[in-house]
Order: structure tokens, then sequence, then C-alpha cells
């Protein structure tokens, strides 16, 4: 039985109409003077410290403390901002799967996993309503390595529910292979959704536990029990 449910945020509960990505631009040129930084930039299913550092490294910048704190102070004013200029949303069924996930009869803790830092993340989720309803989480400022963010995301489950969580307790809901992967290195189940930037054939291929178009697709029931 599932007793620990952690989601992804871009492009399993939310789209942002490129938000973040701009954000990463805009706060690169107001710091540093350097226009498109985030260009040719890979951003899916990675940290934002590892996409902050590299691009640092890209353009000759130094990626020190200093330097990566006035980036991401620059970050979060531009992400807040952008988000009220841009198309964004809710993916089809995150509201109905978390509404089955608490209607289980012993539903479990709700939590994230994301590479975003975790200001940005709170960011995003209140714009749309949803930060109030993660219990738990771990983000890109506790470990720049995903998989070492999966892992402190099951330690801060444990301490929540008051005892140590087996693998199979997890379940990692995301739309990129880091996901899957992530969920595999501390032995959860994974759920991979199609609704982000990476088509169904290409998750597949890592063996997600379940694969769905979206969320519209699967009840909790049947990925927890």
């Amino acid at each position: 039985m599932v007793r620990l449910a952690l989601f992804d945020i871009d492009g399993t509960l939310i789209y942002t109409g490129g938000a973040g990505v701009k954000a990463f631009g805009h706060a690169f040129e107001s710091e540093f003077r350097i226009p498109n930084g985030a260009a040719r930039i890979s951003f899916s299913g990675r940290t934002d410290t590892g996409i902050a550092r590299e691009m640092f490294l890209h353009h000759g910048v130094e990626p020190s403390r200093e330097n990566l704190r006035a980036f991401f102070d620059s970050y979060v004013f531009w992400l807040d901002y952008l988000l009220t200029q841009t198309r964004g949303g809710v993916f089809a069924g995150v509201w109905e799967f978390i509404h089955q996930l608490h209607a289980l009869p012993q539903p479990p803790a709700i939590g994230l996993l994301t590479g975003n830092i975790r200001l940005g993340a709170e960011i995003k989720l209140r714009h749309f309503e949803l930060w109030e309803i993660f219990q738990t989480g771990a983000f890109a400022d506790d470990q720049e390595d995903r998989n070492q963010i999966a892992a402190i995301a099951r330690q801060r489950g444990s301490q929540l529910l008051n005892g140590p969580l087996r693998g199979e307790q997890i379940l990692v809901i995301g739309d990129t292979a880091h996901d899957i992967q992530c969920a595999r290195h501390i032995g959860a189940k994974a759920l991979a959704v199609a609704t982000g930037g990476v088509k169904s054939e290409e998750l597949k291929e890592h063996r997600p536990d379940w694969l769905v178009e979206n969320l519209t697709k699967v009840r909790a029931e049947e990925v927890c029990s």
C-alpha cells in the first residue's frame, strides 16, 4: 500500500507557458548583462541549480555561492511576474486524482519531488492554488542531483509518517525519464504521465510501473493498492 505520493511539478501538475524558462533568461540578463542566456539549454526534468550552473559555465560566469544567490533572487522575482503574463494551467485530471488520493480508506501523505528550488515551487503552485495540498517535499536547493532529492523526499516522508518507508510504499508521479529514474533510485513505484514534452514511446523505454496519457486515465486506487 502506498503511504507517500510524490509529485513532480512542471509538465506533471502544471504548465506555465514557458514562464520558468523565460524567468531564467531575464534573471541572467538582469544580473550579468548577458542576453539569451537560456538559449540552447535543456530544462526538461532537470534541477534549477543544475541548469543555472550549466548556464554560468557556458557563459563564463563563476558559479559562486554569491552569484547563484543573486541569480535566484532575481529569478523568483521574474517568475512571479511572468506567471501573470503567460498562459498556463493545471493539467487535466490533476485535481480529480488528488481528490481520489484523499478519499482512499488509508490516504497517503502527498508531497513534492521536484527540480524546482523551494521558493520557485511555491510561487508556481500558489499561482494555481495547489501549494497548500502538499504536506512535504524535497527541492533543488536541498541537492543538485535529482536522485539525492528523491532520497531526501523519502526521508522527510518517513519523518512525517513517524516511521521508515519501504520503497514500494512510495509512488512517484512525473513526466520525464528523470522522474522514473529517481523513483527507481529509492525503490519507489513510478507513474509516468505524457503531459510534458516527452512522448509516451520514450517514457515506455524506461519501464515505469504505469504509463498514461494524463491523470484522467488512471484512478488512485489502481496505483496505491
